[in-house]
């Protein structure tokens, strides 16, 4: 008999695990709070495919950036003042893991990951009936400043150290190699490996190739309580309407509410709703060829067929799901100043779409089995990164669930440490 598999979460991490469990022969069980058409987390991000994001969200110098934003409402961060302990513990372990030495550690390892998510990605899309709009143009870093342009000339350096490719452009050259449209800039980092996609087409295909394999959706179901049994094992997930859901293994890729099903285990897995924005023009005066990230305004920007989506900020609010017009407001200001041809107008009528991305305070994703439960295992906290990541963080779970060494190291993931 086969192993029954049951994944809290059917974001791009819960069905990317979903996927690869199901193609190793896994009897698989997802089990969703949202209906089977929703417009979650990973269907209005940015879409981007990023080897380019070696540095994790934890660097130095973010916590004083960070500090100086959150008194701007247009800005790109935003944390909102209340008295939260878990908020408090957050941001103690986040000022401590903006290290230096915690970037030369992670780096490599994020390196790894996205490369061989790229791998993923590339393999998903040849397969029949599996058309999600990869795009394999890389990515450009705009620099409206030639100071900006100078601190990531810096990075681009250290890109080439850990062996990804990175070019130093200035405008004429940008220009060139993106024709297609308008920019007021200084100049930009190319990053010849960056890739983007429709999110939307990647999480329908996903879902309609699962559905095709015989992948059991619970929809629309809260997780109220674990049931566990004398060995260090969860035997049972309750669901809400008194269904009990039994399985061999069970994996959490709850997304921004892993930190809650966490707490039902007693499990502490500190976790902030990092909240973003973006929209999407349906008809846009130009569109560009390349998915660009604006530097100075932490905006990313993205064709999408015939579309384009201008996206960003990272709104630490708790669960909230309110959409913030001043923020949105900003996205809108920014992007039309590297993009002049556009004005603030063109986006009268685009309805803003919010979501809210997981973040850990040391900006590493927890993937992989728990200490206190031998069949429980954790994917998720991915923070930007999720669509990006989402195929690896599959495959990765898919192995260590088959009881294979994982083909990474995974031992700074590891949702046991802040245990």
């Amino acid at each position: 008999m086969s192993k029954r598999v049951v994944i809290i979460g059917a974001g791009v991490i819960g069905l990317s695990t979903a996927y690869y469990c199901v193609r190793r022969g896994f009897q698989v069980t997802v089990i969703e709070h949202q209906a089977a058409q929703r417009d979650g987390t990973s269907y209005g991000n940015a879409g981007m495919v990023v080897p380019s994001h070696f540095i994790p969200l934890a660097a130095p110098g973010m916590v004083a950036l960070g500090l100086r934003w959150m008194w701007n409402p247009a800005s790109p961060f935003y944390l909102k003042p209340r008295f939260d302990a878990a908020l408090f513990d957050w941001g103690h372990k986040f000022w401590r893991a903006a290290t230096p030495e915690h970037v030369q550690r992670s780096a490599p390892l994020i390196r790894d990951l996205s490369l061989a998510s790229r791998t993923c990605f590339e393999e998903l899309a040849a397969l029949p009936d599996f058309d999600f709009g990869l795009a394999k143009k890389g990515l450009l870093m705009l620099c409206q400043t030639e100071h900006s342009l100078h601190e990531e000339s810096k990075t681009a350096a250290q890109a080439r150290a850990l062996g990804i490719p990175a070019d130093v452009l200035d405008a004429r050259q940008t220009a060139a190699l993106d024709p297609a449209v308008t920019l007021k800039i200084a100049g930009s980092i190319y990053f010849p490996l960056d890739c983007h996609l429709t999110p939307a087409r990647f999480m329908a295909v996903l879902q309609s190739q699962l559905e095709k394999l015989g992948t059991n959706f619970i929809w629309e179901s809260e997780v109220l309580a674990f049931r566990t049994g004398g060995e260090q094992r969860v035997r049972t997930i309750e669901v809400s309407g008194g269904k009990e859901i039994e399985g061999d293994e069970f994996v959490l890729c709850g997304g921004s509410w892993s930190a809650q099903l966490a707490e039902k285990l007693q499990l502490n897995i500190p976790m902030q709703a990092g909240k973003g924005y973006s929209l999407t023009l349906p008809k846009p005066r130009e569109l560009p060829q390349i998915c660009s990230i604006l530097t100075e305004a932490r905006v990313a920007v993205t064709p999408m067929g015939q579309t384009l989506r201008v996206g960003g900020t990272m709104e630490i609010a708790g669960l909230n799901e309110v959409i913030n017009p001043v923020r949105v407001r900003g996205i809108i200001d920014s992007f039309c100043r590297y993009f002049p041809k556009f004005q603030p107008s063109d986006f009268d009528g685009v309805q803003p779409w919010h979501g809210l991305r997981p973040c850990s305070p040391d900006g590493m994703p927890y993937v992989g089995r728990t200490a206190k439960f031998t069949n429980l295992s954790l994917a998720t906290g991915h923070a930007m990164m999720g669509l990006s990541l989402g195929p690896i963080t599959g495959k990765l779970m898919a192995e260590i669930l088959s009881g294979e060494k994982p083909e990474l190291d995974l031992a700074m993931l590891s949702p046991d440490r802040y245990n």
